[in-house]
């Protein structure tokens, strides 16, 4: 297996070096803010007071965004699409809570909302304005966190929690995708025992995992080994899943088969080598699957230092430049989105969100979230 370049950071080592962005500035955020320095950079546009939006998904059919919360609570954000304001969504005063005890046995309870931050989200639209959202979840716990989601047209949404998975234990996941039948689908970058200098050497670290709504047990799926496995999406018709590798700079199809007692997948196919390191990934309306990421090859931010080490904080606090791409399952064809460059208040970007004519990026590490009209690069 080819070495790496510079694979994404593992949350355990990268949640010490958010603190020194949220400690004095977003712990305890209630409330639409705006940076001092919020003005536009190029093409981009931000929505400046949101910390760390890791992962960004669409309520069905409305102009509501959220965002996950990758530093300090509130763990889960609403963004306007059309105002470009932003607002608490979980928790929020009065929040419901409708403990699903059949399909999440094992979920000993709501989460600790003072402590819960977010990761990856999938959401999965339903009937009647209702959605399901789950959040992978850090603090307190970790588990995949699992909401109703409703919101009719421009109303506000509301969630209400309903249960939660159990990480694999001693395990951290990084991102979900919901299957039909309420199984789950989620990436372990890290498994236990593993390091992110193993990651860097090339080595296998994780792999995805399949969780069971018949029986409650996750199934590591052998056959999508590969260092630092990061975003997971399904096809439609849940036949296909796909992988963005952070560690090996590219996207990978598989399918799962039944085997004699569980699961298994089957590798399918893969990208050539990306110009960023994708980081989360999620199917668009037309089929088309979308990711983001940081640019490796930018030479201000060699993160070895003079004796050849990896130092952690430079690599997370350097700006680089971005790339939102798009992959076409069929034709394998992968397609550049948009792009930003290199400026120190921007950087990090996890994940591209396309609204109407507007792409959304979201990030790592960072106090906002920027846009910019897909309709103007054109003309």
């Amino acid at each position: 297996m080819r070495e790496p370049s510079n694979p994404s950071l593992c949350p355990s080592l990268l949640r010490p070096i958010l603190g020194l962005f949220w400690v004095a500035g977003f712990l305890g955020v209630s409330a639409t803010s705006a940076a001092e320095d919020c003005e536009a950079v190029g093409a981009d546009s931000y929505i400046c007071g949101i910390p760390s939006a890791e992962d960004l998904v669409q309520v069905p059919g409305t102009p509501w965004i959220i965002a996950s919360a990758y530093a300090a609570p509130p763990a889960l954000n609403l963004i306007n699409a059309r105002t470009k304001e932003w607002q608490p969504l979980y928790p929020v005063e009065g929040g419901d809570v409708n403990p699903d005890k059949a399909l999440y046995a094992d979920c000993p309870g709501a989460p600790d909302g003072s402590a819960l931050i977010t990761h990856g989200l999938d959401l999965v639209a339903g009937e009647g304005g209702y959605s399901t959202l789950y959040a992978v979840g850090h603090g307190g716990r970790e588990a995949i966190e699992v909401f109703d989601v409703f919101s009719r047209g421009d109303q506000t949404p509301t969630v209400t929690w309903v249960g939660c998975v159990p990480a694999p234990e001693g395990q951290e996941i990084n991102s979900v995708a919901a299957m039909r039948d309420g199984s789950l689908l989620a990436t372990i970058p890290l498994e236990e025992g593993h390091s992110f200098a193993s990651a860097l050497e090339g080595v296998v670290t994780g792999a995805a995992y399949h969780w069971s709504a018949t029986n409650g047990d996750w199934t590591r799926l052998d056959a999508t080994a590969q260092p630092y496995a990061n975003g997971i999406a399904l096809s439609a018709d849940d036949s296909r899943f796909y992988i963005a590798s952070s560690g090996l700079a590219n996207i990978s199809a598989y399918r799962l088969a039944a085997a004699t007692e569980q699961v298994e997948a089957k590798a399918l196919w893969s990208t050539d080598t990306l110009p960023i390191l994708p980081d989360n990934l999620h199917r668009d309306s037309e089929g088309r699957f979308l990711t983001a990421g940081l640019v490796p090859e930018h030479a201000p931010c060699n993160p070895y230092n003079a004796a050849g080490e990896f130092e952690l904080e430079r690599y997370a606090t350097c700006p680089r430049p971005y790339k939102v791409l798009s992959l076409d399952p069929g034709s394998r064809l992968v397609s550049e989105v948009s792009s930003g460059g290199a400026t120190s208040v921007f950087s990090n970007a996890t994940m591209g969100l396309i609204v109407e004519d507007t792409v959304y990026v979201g990030t790592f590490a960072g106090d906002r979230v920027a846009y910019r009209s897909l309709a103007r690069e054109e003309d």
